[in-house]
């Protein structure tokens, strides 16, 4: 039996504090959610495999604080970069305006060879809070603004429930995976402790 094909992609994740890139990342990857709000010092990662038809993929996600004093973090920690998630919380608006920025900041520092092209995928987080009663960012205007990017993927997720999560990083491997740069990418594995071993089954119930 031949083995599968492996591939190490790296995944940035962009947005303002607190909407929820630490929590998305730890439901994904631990399947936990933690009530305790932690700010991110710096960037911090978590990697994943995943199997994508005949490829092993080893996802390695990126987690950013959210603080402008940490925008600062230089162009060696975005390049490399096969996908760039930004995250926001549907229930605040200023996290969704600074989406522009967050995108201009993520260009200008990876420095993609072709921008336009370049694989973006937008989350909405917390779409559980209040049973969606305090929402401020309705799903259209996302859907708007994403189309305005040259119809980057969508999804509406919630890190506490565990809803959408899957499917969306599902999404975030295959486009990471079919834009694979041909460079090398610079990534760091500073710790075998932090990496996940056993590989995500497709399928079936772990209950």
């Amino acid at each position: 039996m031949e083995m599968p094909r492996r591939a190490l992609l790296k995944v940035i994740v962009l947005g303002d504090s607190g909407v929820g890139k630490t929590s998305l990342m730890n439901q994904y990857v631990y399947k936990k959610f933690s009530q305790q709000y932690k700010a991110t010092i710096g960037a911090d990662f978590v990697t994943k495999e995943v199997q994508i038809d005949d490829k092993l993929v080893t996802l390695q996600i990126w987690d950013t604080a959210g603080q402008e004093r940490f925008q600062s973090l230089g162009s060696a920690f975005y390049r490399g970069a096969d996908c760039c998630v930004l995250v926001y919380d549907v229930n605040i608006q200023k996290s969704f305006e600074i989406l522009n920025n967050w995108h201009k900041e993520f260009v200008k520092q990876a420095d993609p060879v072709d921008p336009e092209a370049f694989p973006f995928i937008l989350f909405g987080n917390k779409i559980d809070v209040d049973g969606g009663s305090s929402r401020v960012v309705s799903e259209k205007t996302a859907r708007e603004w994403c189309a305005s990017r040259g119809d980057i993927p969508y999804f509406e997720t919630s890190a506490k429930e565990g809803y959408n999560v899957h499917e969306a990083f599902l999404c975030v491997a295959k486009m990471a995976l079919a834009g694979e740069h041909e460079q090398e990418h610079d990534i760091y594995f500073p710790g075998i402790s932090e990496t996940v071993s056993e590989v995500e089954q497709r399928g079936g119930c772990a209950c």
